[in-house]
């Protein structure tokens, strides 16, 4: 049980760290941080937007656009940090939940 306490405990540590890529890049001038290119940020690297990614780009829209709350004013730093943290969690509490759900269905196939 020690064992969990602490690989939650540093779960939670990770999603609050989180808004380190919203600081981080502007400390050092990097751009976006890398796989979070919108398309103005691929057509500048590539020159061009590619055809696949032009149909799908709509297809699974974001459930927090841009890690923006748009209700709670997310503006600023602030609110953009709240977004990444709720974002984190999400991602950490459909993870968890995919992988109780795939054990139960594991340990139920297994018993019968």
């Amino acid at each position: 049980m020690k064992g969990m306490k602490k690989l939650w405990g540093g779960l939670l540590v990770f999603v609050l760290l989180s808004p380190l890529g919203l600081i981080l890049p502007g400390v050092f001038k990097s751009g976006p941080a890398w796989g979070e290119w919108g398309r103005q940020e691929i057509e500048r690297m590539l020159g061009y937007i590619p055809e696949g990614y032009r149909k799908a780009a709509n297809f699974w829209p974001a459930p927090l656009p841009d890690y923006s709350l748009k209700a709670g004013g997310g503006e600023g730093l602030a609110g953009m940090s709240l977004g990444y943290i709720l974002s984190a969690g999400m991602g950490v509490g459909i993870i968890v939940l995919a992988a109780l759900l795939l054990g139960k269905w594991l340990a139920k196939r297994d018993r019968g």
